[in-house]
């Protein structure tokens, strides 16, 4: 069973760059985690791919298959309101992901399937079925000049400089 994991983070880079640039954490409090990206194959009869999405719900989540494109997007949006006795306050955050994975060739767009269990989002991709392939027979070089010859000349050899027509 081969099994290819691919982790896709789209913040890499630059938090490298962060963490060269300021090695004391000047931002290390205000960044969120980012959700991650699983892509794998599964008995080579299959592509996965799971979206570790935190916080978000099943409602909140669209996959689709554009194109030849696995598609996922998700968005969630809070608002909170406090009614206190001097202040009105409202804190609104917005969260968004958004993902589009290049389908291969041989992926069954019309068998995806998705399931969302305890903030894990798992997209099922199976293949096509590939024709199988199929046994050529190999015939011996006697044989076929057998046939040849078994297949009505009309007596004149055109080797020996016959022209296909006997001659008296």
């Amino acid at each position: 069973m081969a099994r290819n994991v691919i982790r896709f983070d789209p913040f890499a880079e630059l938090s490298a760059l962060q963490r060269q640039l300021f090695p004391e954490g000047l931002f290390s409090q205000s960044r969120r985690s980012t959700p991650t990206t699983d892509i794998y194959t599964e008995d080579d009869d299959k592509l996965t791919v799971e979206a570790h999405l935190p916080g978000f719900n099943e409602g909140d989540i669209d996959v689709d298959v554009d194109q030849g494109a696995l598609v996922i997007q998700a968005e969630r949006h809070e608002k909170e309101e406090d009614e206190g006795k001097k202040k009105y306050v409202v804190r609104e955050t917005s969260t968004s992901y958004y993902r589009r994975i290049e389908l291969p060739e041989m992926a069954d767009e019309e068998g995806v399937s998705a399931q969302f269990h305890h903030g894990v989002l798992k997209v099922t991709v199976p293949y096509k079925a590939l024709p199988s392939p199929r046994k050529v027979t190999i015939s011996s070089g006697e044989q076929a000049a057998g046939a040849a010859d078994a297949g009505g000349s009309s007596g004149a050899d055109p080797a020996a400089g016959g022209a296909g027509t006997p001659t008296a």
